[in-house]
């Protein structure tokens, strides 16, 4: 039963970036190459968000909300949307189409951040003797997780891919840009109120 319990959970988390990949003409371009360079870049960013963070803030006692350690958060979480950047501009993509270079690169991003974020607890937690929810609302939040990369990835290329925008619409993309690259600092600011 553990192990069912265990297998369920891991499809929850993993099986809507592989329904992902098929629904959409991911699969039809071959992009498989650029979502595994992505995962890569994100594994070299996420290395360099730790070793920032583990510099610069300070571990507090208490559970309480700093304002100067969440703005700390907020600016080191801009790393992440340098590594789309690079992502998105510097790699080489095999003849794809701006719409699917996105796509593409979200989803690698989000498949990349859901085994480094996700794997191991659902390996050693779900094949425990008791059943919690635990792991089945982590395979919801790497949902959530891949709709929230795939739609920042989709602004990065707004913003960065597309010679011709729309001048009204620059400050809300980059608002859009910013509130999502915060959005870490602000569901913390909102879960302690």
């Amino acid at each position: 039963m553990t192990v069912f319990h265990f297998f369920n959970c891991a499809l929850l988390t993993f099986g809507p970036h592989a329904i992902y990949y098929s629904a959409t003409p991911l699969s039809e371009y071959d992009t498989l190459g650029t979502c595994l360079k992505t995962a890569v870049v994100y594994l070299i960013t996420a290395l360099i968000k730790l070793v920032c963070l583990a510099t610069f803030l300070k571990v507090t006692e208490n559970d309480s909300f700093d304002p100067y350690q969440e703005l700390l958060k907020a600016l080191i979480g801009f790393i992440d949307v340098a590594g789309l950047y690079y992502a998105m501009t510097q790699l080489t993509h095999r003849n794809i189409s701006q719409t699917h270079k996105f796509q593409a690169v979200g989803l690698g991003w989000a498949f990349a951040d859901s085994v480094l974020h996700r794997l191991a607890p659902l390996w050693v937690g779900a094949r425990g003797l008791e059943f919690t929810w635990e792991y089945i609302l982590q395979g919801l939040e790497a949902n959530a997780n891949l709709v929230f990369t795939v739609s920042l990835a989709s602004l990065g290329s707004l913003m960065w891919l597309r010679k011709n925008k729309p001048k009204a619409l620059i400050p809300f993309i980059y608002a859009c840009a910013g509130i999502l690259a915060t959005m870490p600092s602000i569901t913390r600011f909102v879960s302690d109120i």
